[in-house]
């Protein structure tokens, strides 16, 4: 991805701008699914930084950030030379949750797709949250939801359709030593059926992460199709094959994909 310097912006909002490169493009040069939400977290990533609450800075107190709730919707991707204007920004909190809100924008302004997510701080030798106020203390926020969700739990698997099985690459891994949350959204996606990977596109993307997927490991992703809204619609489920544990819930809606934009 190649960026741009962040632009002046008040406080408690960053901005960054990306190019999408030819080898963020897919078929018809279309940023792949990945690329995109690799940009949110691009964005978010820089402006923890830039408030002192990073996962490098968090990782000098045995901290880390892990991401629990997570949803996308997008109205259009982004093409091949295209730049994408990119904000983000802390939102609220709610107990032991940090929210984080998403937009991204096209060169003339229109907002092309909205984010918002929620996220724990964890202590590393305990394993176990910890409230963010009382170990990172107060950062500026903005209160504007970019998408209004309360996270209520996603729906649960009842059958299978669909499914796939994916090891856990050295690529797929993050700062924390599992696989990046980018990556089950990608298993999830991939687990559908191949006529709908082929014809349409994620439009929106509900994530529940619930374990974590270490190198080596064997996941299987499993998929069960629902009710086509305003497109195909489908809920899915990662498993860690070896002992069943249950690592995120998802549900995604599609749309058709046809050229660019």
């Amino acid at each position: 991805m190649a960026m741009m310097p962040a632009s002046p912006d008040a406080p408690d909002r960053h901005e960054l701008r990306f190019t999408v490169r030819a080898s963020e493009a897919g078929p018809f040069g279309v940023i792949r699914l990945t690329s995109f939400l690799d940009y949110f977290q691009e964005a978010a990533g820089e402006h923890a930084a830039v408030l002192g609450v990073s996962v490098a800075d968090l990782l000098k107190k045995n901290l880390t950030w892990v991401l629990s709730r997570y949803h996308v919707k997008i109205i259009r991707y982004p093409v091949w030379g295209e730049t994408v204007r990119m904000r983000t920004w802390p939102s609220t909190r709610q107990n032991l949750f940090a929210l984080r809100e998403f937009e991204a924008f096209d060169q003339g302004g229109n907002i092309i797709a909205s984010a918002t997510s929620s996220w724990m701080v964890i202590d590393i030798a305990t394993k176990k949250p910890v409230r963010p106020e009382e170990r990172l203390g107060k950062f500026p926020q903005n209160p504007t939801r970019a998408l209004a969700d309360d996270f209520r739990p996603l729906p649960v698997l009842g059958k299978t359709d669909s499914a796939r099985t994916f090891f856990v690459r050295q690529g797929d891994l993050d700062w924390n030593r599992h696989a990046n949350h980018v990556v089950y959204i990608e298993w999830a996606a991939e687990a559908t059926p191949a006529e709908v990977i082929t014809g349409s596109r994620p439009a929106e993307i509900e994530a529940d992460y619930r374990g974590e997927a270490r190198y080596g490991d064997l996941v299987l992703s499993r998929v069960e199709a629902g009710p086509p809204d305003a497109g195909p619609a489908f809920i899915h489920q990662v498993i860690r094959e070896k002992d069943g544990v249950e690592l995120a819930r998802l549900r995604t809606l599609w749309m058709k994909a046809g050229g660019p934009g």
